[in-house]
């Protein structure tokens, strides 16, 4: 059977960032692919000058994650006061100057990010083609010696414990999600999950489609991938 790389999120704070409309940055429940390849390429030391790297390691996931447990969602009011010589850092190099005339300095920047609450997730994933670099094992060393502070969606996200938590042979993904690690949790409770459609199925799924992948070269997420989402009730629980 294949074997699979476990992650585990755990945080008092989570960000599984979705679209970002305007001021209002909204979260999804589960991680997106670009999310999990950015985290490994911090952890590997890479810059985001490293498209190619980036580009090939998203085409190379084959993830899934179930949620142990149930998602909290709260909003962060944030907001700055800024004169009109302040600049801010961007993500492509270029400070980003306030635009407009002398009046509109004298409201703050206003923000909304959402989060979620003291979120556990396990994360099982797989590499293929499986012998090019990097493979999961330099996933799973990079992850106990990053090269950089790990975060989980935001840098004020910090992992409250190991982010590697083994490994499981399995058939696919859902299998692997079904019986790593089981969560303490209620025996009448269910949990959720999300995985790739073709990496198994349960009774009662849904078939939708997600556009979570990143082009690293552009900077912007485009394209839509079918996942199924579906829950189960761990043995052991």
């Amino acid at each position: 059977m294949p074997r699979h790389l476990l992650l585990r999120l755990k945080a008092p704070l989570i960000a599984f960032g979705g679209e970002t409309i305007d001021n209002y940055g909204v979260i999804r429940d589960f991680p997106a692919l670009s999310m999990i390849t950015g985290l490994f390429a911090n952890a590997l030391g890479w810059r985001r000058e490293d498209r190619v790297l980036h580009d090939d390691l998203q085409n190379r996931l084959i993830m899934g994650s179930r949620l142990n447990t149930p998602a909290q969602r709260f909003t962060d009011f944030q907001t700055a006061q800024l004169a009109g010589d302040d600049k801010g850092w961007t993500t492509w190099g270029i400070p980003e100057e306030r635009r407009g005339g002398a009046n509109t300095y004298q409201g703050p920047h206003l923000r909304y990010r959402d989060y979620h609450a003291d979120l556990d997730v396990l994360v099982a994933l797989r590499l293929a083609p499986a012998h090019e670099s990097p493979t999961l094992d330099d996933l799973a060393h990079a992850l106990d010696h990053p090269a950089r502070p790990l975060f989980i969606g935001r840098k004020s996200c910090l992992p409250s414990q190991r982010i590697f938590a083994g490994w499981q042979e399995a058939d696919n993904v859902l299998h692997a999600l079904q019986i790593a690690c089981p969560p303490q949790i209620n025996p009448a409770q269910s949990v959720r999950m999300q995985w790739p459609d073709g990496e198994g199925q349960l009774a009662g799924d849904r078939l939708l489609d997600v556009c979570d992948e990143r082009s690293w070269t552009s900077g912007v997420h485009g394209g839509w991938r079918p996942i199924r989402e579906g829950s189960f009730t761990p043995r052991g629980a």
